[in-house]
């Protein structure tokens, strides 16, 4: 394996920045669902982390669910064509539905994923995600809750990946352009 050091740039989010926002989030989203038993619907892979230190920062009652989408197929770039490769367990009909997303970029997958999501009639419908590249949107993805603007550079840590390497990184920092351009 390749050392780290030589493969990361610039550390744009400390954990410390990102648990503090984490925090914020969790007691605006607390306020707005109380008493609305709201399910959290994480996408995976990238989500987990991120969820994971969310639901800790929520203080109501809730419930957790998953979904898996494929639509950069270990590239560094969309591919434009999205897929379910692992849908939902429940159903949520009639439930408050809290989208929870690592990073929001062109919006293909999130424009996707809403309008799959909204068929299944939930009672209301929301989407929560840490990071947002508005500079690199394709297609317009309403936001409820975002934790940080970040700027068009590939990124990894804190769930964030580059062939599934770097996901466990405690900071989100931009992965040099050298270790993923001309292979």
């Amino acid at each position: 394996m390749n050392d780290r050091k030589n493969e990361i740039g610039k550390t744009l989010l400390t954990g410390r920045q990102i648990a503090k926002k984490v925090k914020e989030l969790g007691r605006a989203i607390s306020s707005d669902y109380r008493g609305l038993d709201p399910v959290f619907v994480g996408i995976l892979k990238g989500s987990v982390i991120f969820l994971s230190d969310l639901l800790r920062e929520i203080d109501i009652e809730c419930s957790v669910d998953f979904i898996a989408l494929s639509s950069y197929m270990g590239e560094t770039e969309t591919s434009g064509v999205v897929k379910v490769v692992m849908d939902l367990r429940e159903s949520i009909r009639e439930r408050h539905v809290v989208l929870i997303e690592d990073i929001v970029d062109t919006g293909l997958s999130m424009a996707y994923l809403r309008d799959n999501l909204l068929t299944r009639q939930p009672a209301s419908f929301s989407i929560c995600s840490l990071l947002s590249k508005t500079a690199a949107r394709r297609v317009h993805v309403d936001l409820k809750y975002t934790g940080f603007e970040v700027p068009e550079e590939f990124l990894v840590g804190y769930g964030l990946d580059y062939r599934e390497r770097y996901r466990n990184l405690p900071y989100i920092a931009a992965l040099k352009p050298e270790v993923y351009k001309g292979e």
